[in-house]
């Protein structure tokens, strides 16, 4: 019996299981992280509340504090973003007892808070020659599946790249009569994720996660942030 070659209808057919299956692990997957979706940053803080010629006790809540910045922070468009970041560290902040000083000048502390973001094209372990296909299609191939189930095939399929970012947070506190660096903490997190004021401020509780007594050393803290 002569076999013939598949003809493009019956690859079209075999795929179409494939498709469906696709989809329904995507509804899964959507449908389980509907809640909440996970901040997972790396934490590193270093705390010195007391040195050989300024022992002090760790504090204990409540303190109070003013916030201090750069000159980058507090000229320009700097500005405006600073506003927004210190109103979320506030936030943070009065989760472990300190909260801003009516007259800032008795404040017994200051806190400085920085936040930068890098964005990358793509996720750092990704092959720039591989690309996301939108809807139900295959990474890294030049086909794609349409809506009805064909099979597109083009060599020059058009690639779309899926940025990754790279962000950090930290906070510095200083004894605001002596200007010493008491505490000093950073947070990073790695994704896609957009940067929302909640990522910001997951990732700021991150920073003060056990403050004010927090280990050294570079540590794992997830936080869980609602959709």
């Amino acid at each position: 019996m002569t076999k013939h070659p598949l003809r493009p209808h019956h690859r079209t057919h075999r795929l179409r299981p494939l498709r469906a299956a696709l989809a329904t692990l995507a509804l899964t997957l959507l449908s389980g992280c509907a809640s909440v979706y996970l901040v997972d940053n790396q934490v590193q803080s270093f705390a010195r509340w007391s040195d050989t010629t300024a022992p002090a006790a760790v504090p204990q809540a409540p303190q109070t504090y003013r916030f201090e910045r750069l000159p980058s922070q507090a000229t320009g468009q700097g500005t405006a973003r600073q506003d927004a970041l210190e109103n979320l560290a506030r936030v943070a902040l009065a989760k472990v007892g300190w909260s801003v000083h009516d007259a800032p000048t008795a404040a017994l502390w200051t806190v400085q808070v920085g936040a930068g973001t890098l964005r990358l094209p793509r996720a750092p372990w990704e092959d720039p020659w591989e690309g996301y296909w939108g809807g139900f299609g295959f990474p890294g191939r030049d086909y794609a599946a349409s809506a009805s189930g064909q099979i597109i095939w083009s060599p020059v399929f058009m690639r779309m790249d899926m940025p990754y970012y790279k962000r950090e947070v930290s906070l510095v506190v200083r004894h605001a009569a002596s200007a010493r660096v008491v505490y000093e903490s950073r947070a990073a997190h790695e994704g896609r994720w957009n940067g929302t004021p909640d990522l910001w401020s997951a990732m700021l509780d991150a920073a003060l996660r056990d403050f004010p007594a927090a280990p050294d050393g570079v540590r794992q803290v997830n936080i869980e942030v609602p959709r």
